[in-house]
């Protein structure tokens, strides 16, 4: 391994995105470095008044197939995969014409951009680089001769290491260029493999790869002893990683984790709709004729958890529902839009992040490959679909004597929506198309079923009502009663209506208690764990 610096004296530049490009060619050719270049970058450069040398002239063979091969050529990769301290490479250099590259300077066409743009397919084929990603790759391997860069950002550092150098760049420089090269067609090829798979049909290949643009560092992950990034990995699906920050502290991990839970759920609301999020559970849901409706409705849940969460809306966010979220201390709103008076209002709050999404997803259009869920294990990682399943009237089956009331109906399927959305073992009560009390995370459904209850007991208590809002509402779980005693709990809080997946061996236990104490109970079928 070379670990001495290296001088740049002929640069290879062929770039898709020219931003900062000019000047950086013009620096490098301040310095006497042999420009060459394909296309449209040396079009650029020549217009600029740059001097620059055509790769086909370099070549001696033109670019043909419309462009597809242009740099695909012996001296091309010749004097970028050359060693120079090899004396069999440097007479083989010798021997047929073959000139150092010691700079090369490339990014890729953009195929990203062009699938998130809804090309059609063989636009997107055309948008495939060959060329480039095999020469970042020859470059890379060789960098210990050959410095490499795949992004604009990138051009500062090597101007002030050649000013440093006195033309040439250092070794360590070279090596974090290489990386982040490799990790620039890694991320490449994963985009293209996933789409064509998907195209295919593939959901799960022999090989899986998936790669993201980091946004941002985090000063700390889940606990401060944590190092953390962000990175995005879509720009199809409006949500956190999409969002522009209009006010607010920087977003920690947590903020972000916690915020995009909110908004998934706020997204499954066709009514106006609220999601107060803490912990990455729900606190309060509810839908309403208006936001604020919604809002206030959503906070009676669990007021006190509600203090430092996270709120996500599914309609734009006015002045009325401002003064509402001003009055208690909140980390994150996330809405598609805020009107100009509802910032102004919640400006002073310095602290409090704004998220302005462009728009809500499109469920109908919204693919679960689109967000698979990933999760690490030791050695490996799961993957899956994402729980874009959405139970309604038609996937419901009574099985007591009595069926629910078109009210009570429109509560369950409100209630079963929110479960999806809540730590297993999950137990929500829900009247009047807002959660009223809530139990996540618990290893016995009974005790979610109970601290549920306590919870609808001490908001109640809080507002200075007599009676529980459990008092005549739904209640759903998200996955079968294992026993009669859970739903025993939901009876003494005083539910009338149970929506529930089914499929336990003592149903016919539960569906008993459901049928003496006069309950609607409905089986869905389908299971809504969140782990």
């Amino acid at each position: 391994m070379v670990t001495t610096s290296q001088r740049i004296e002929r640069a290879l530049i062929s770039v898709s995105d020219k931003s900062g490009i000019i000047d950086f060619a013009r620096a490098l050719a301040d310095q006497k470095v042999e420009l060459l270049s394909t296309g449209g970058s040396a079009r650029a450069l020549r217009e600029a008044g740059i001097p620059v040398r055509d790769v086909s002239d370099y070549t001696g063979f033109p670019e043909i197939m419309d462009g597809r091969v242009k740099t695909l050529h012996p001296r091309i990769h010749g004097g970028l995969l050359a060693r120079r301290d090899d004396t069999d490479h440097v007479e083989a250099m010798t021997d047929y014409g073959i000139g150092r590259i010691d700079l090369l300077v490339v990014n890729l066409y953009p195929f990203e951009s062009t699938l998130a743009g809804g090309a059609d397919f063989d636009t997107c084929i055309e948008n495939i680089d060959v060329g480039g990603p095999a020469m970042i790759r020859a470059a890379a391997k060789n960098h210990a001769y050959v410095t490499v860069v795949t992004d604009p950002d990138d051009y500062a550092a090597v101007l002030d290491d050649m000013h440093a150098s006195g033309g040439a760049t250092q070794p360590e420089l070279r090596k974090r260029l290489a990386a982040a090269a490799f990790s620039k067609t890694a991320g490449y090829d994963a985009a293209i493999a996933s789409w064509l798979n998907a195209e295919s049909g593939e959901r799960y290949p022999r090989r899986f790869a998936f790669g993201g643009q980091r946004r941002q560092f985090l000063r700390y992950g889940e606990n401060p002893h944590q190092s953390a990034a962000f990175y995005a990995t879509s720009p199809e699906r409006p949500g956190v990683a999409t969002a522009r920050q209009l006010q607010g502290k920087e977003l920690s991990y947590n903020n972000i984790n916690d915020t995009d839970a909110a908004f998934e759920l706020a997204a499954e609301f066709d009514d106006p709709g609220i999601a107060i999020i803490k912990h990455a559970n729900p606190c309060g849901a509810a839908t309403g004729s208006t936001l604020v409706d919604a809002y206030d409705r959503a906070l009676a849940c669990d007021p006190v958890s509600a203090f430092g969460g996270i709120v996500a809306c599914n309609r734009p966010v006015n002045e009325s529902l401002a003064e509402r979220l001003a009055s208690l201390f909140l980390e994150v709103v996330i809405a598609p839009s805020f009107d100009k008076a509802a910032v102004e209002r919640l400006a002073g709050k310095t602290s409090l992040r704004l998220l302005e999404t462009g728009h809500m997803p499109d469920r109908a259009a919204d693919g679960s490959a689109l967000r698979p869920t990933i999760r690490t294990v030791s050695g490996g990682f799961l993957i899956q679909d994402a729980d874009t399943r959405r139970v309604t009237a038609d996937d419901i089956r009574v099985v007591t004597k009595r069926a629910p009331t078109d009210i009570e109906l429109a509560d369950m399927l409100f209630a079963f929506c929110v479960a999806k959305h809540v730590k297993s073992n999950a137990i929500v009560y829900v009247r009047n198309r807002a959660t009223v009390g809530i139990g996540a995370g618990q290893m016995s459904r009974v005790d979610s079923s109970r601290i549920a209850a306590r919870k609808a007991a001490d908001a109640a208590d809080a507002a200075g009502e007599a009676t529980p809002a459990t008092k005549g509402s739904v209640v759903a779980s998200d996955a079968f009663f294992p026993f009669a005693d859970g739903l025993d709990a939901a009876i003494e809080a005083g539910a009338t209506a149970v929506i529930q997946p089914g499929g336990s061996i003592r149903d016919d236990e539960v569906i008993k208690a459901a049928d003496d104490a006069g309950l609607a109970m409905v089986f869905t079928g389908i299971r809504h764990f969140r782990h």
